[in-house]
């Protein structure tokens, strides 16, 4: 399909509820437990009933067959059901796929949940993130014996990032400052003390120049939200934010010749810009997967918000502190302080997103006048083969 052919979403699908549920340690509750407390805590915000949810939207955490097991928990019968699975970055993507098929009449309401328990599991990140090493995998045979665990891999993207532009450690390390300045409102964040740059670069060495406040807690939890048509929308009583433009990529290694700077960002952003019709300059807020502070650096770069290599120097000295710096991110702690369900996230930047747009953050946050905002999920790992969805979302 040509692009000038390709059908928009804007306007036709609204964020009508959303939910984080508050544990990051789920000892005793099921996995099912947790779909269905954030389910219904989203139905809720929107002042929907499951009688009204005839759309769901769901990846490789829910347990069991997804589309049989979840719904039938829940007590809903969906007529449209969507299981891509893409990692982190799943759920931007099913926002996307469900306005797409709310305009196209399959469904008027869906629920698009994600619930995580590795923490209380206690399950290995090498063993979450399995599916990166799985032998079954035709390409990664060649690639098993080197055991390329996500921290290595990320740690590998920072050091040719460093090498061809000149980043610092110190430049990644105002990532994590931002979100502990941001993570020390949220009381269900799972650290909320305000580090500084030198307290990352002096936190132990995982896995050269990565330390360990470059990367995401691991924790339990999830999310929920709930898209409806503009008819049903209209019909609540809750703040409206509509999606203006989508846009999702996979980018692999494409037989070695690829650039391990950059991601799949760059074409699922020039696709969501482009549908959405706005410059970069007019987004107020950005949520950015942060497995790590070198994803946020790559990620800002691929999505147009600076150049090619100026990505450190972007978020250095606050830039992404909300009241501080010209592109406040991640308001509610990230994935760096916050909460990151297993390799899942996703789902929350799309929460703090609506929360920003609604005017619902928390008063030390909240970006004045945010009538746009951008949220971006990356699935897989970057310097490998992964996914790319991102969403550009606007407060009606």
């Amino acid at each position: 399909m040509r692009r000038e052919d390709q059908v928009s979403i804007r306007h036709k699908a609204f964020i009508v509820g959303a939910f984080e549920h508050p544990t990051r340690k789920a000892d005793g509750l099921s996995l099912a437990r947790l779909h269905a407390d954030v389910a219904l805590g989203a139905m809720a915000d929107a002042g929907v009933t499951s009688s009204m949810i005839d759309g769901y939207f769901y990846a490789g955490d829910a347990p069991g067959f997804g589309a049989f097991s979840i719904p039938e928990y829940l007590g809903i019968n969906p007529r449209h059901i969507d299981g891509t699975d893409v990692g982190g970055s799943s759920y931007l993507a099913h926002v996307a796929h469900a306005a797409e098929a709310i305009a196209a009449g399959r469904c008027s309401v869906a629920l698009v949940a994600m619930a995580g328990r590795p923490r209380a599991a206690r399950v290995p990140i090498e063993v979450d993130l399995a599916f990166l090493n799985n032998p079954a995998i035709p390409e990664v045979a060649s690639e098993l014996p080197y055991d390329l665990l996500p921290v290595a891999g990320y740690a590998m993207c920072a050091r040719r990032h460093m090498h061809q532009f000149g980043t610092t450690s110190e430049q990644l390390a105002w990532v994590k400052v931002a979100a502990s300045h941001h993570a020390q409102h949220n009381p269900n964040a799972m650290l909320r003390n305000v580090v500084t740059t030198e307290d990352v670069l002096s936190s132990p060495m995982l896995s050269d120049p990565l330390h360990r406040l470059d990367c995401c807690v691991v924790s339990d939890g999830g999310g929920a939200v709930i898209v409806a048509s503009p008819e049903i929308a209209g019909s609540l009583s809750r703040p409206l934010v509509a999606v203006r433009g989508a846009g999702e990529a996979v980018k692999g290694l494409n037989g070695g010749f690829f650039d391990i700077t950059s991601s799949a960002a760059v074409q699922s952003g020039r696709d969501a810009f482009e549908m959405a019709g706005i410059d970069r300059a007019d987004i107020k807020y950005a949520s950015i997967y942060d497995s790590f502070t070198i994803t946020v650096v790559v990620q800002l770069e691929d999505l147009g918000f600076c150049e090619k290599g100026k990505g450190g120097a972007f978020v250095a000295d606050g830039n992404l502190i909300s009241g501080v710096g010209r592109l406040p991110f991640n308001t509610d702690g990230g994935g760096l302080c916050n909460n990151h369900p297993g390799n899942r996230g996703g789902i929350t930047k799309i929460i703090e997103a609506v929360r920003q747009l609604r005017g619902e953050a928390h008063p030390a946050v909240q970006v004045p006048n945010c009538d746009l905002a951008i949220a971006h999920g990356t699935g897989g790992s970057l310097g490998v083969r992964h996914a790319g969805a991102t969403l550009i979302l606007e407060r009606m």
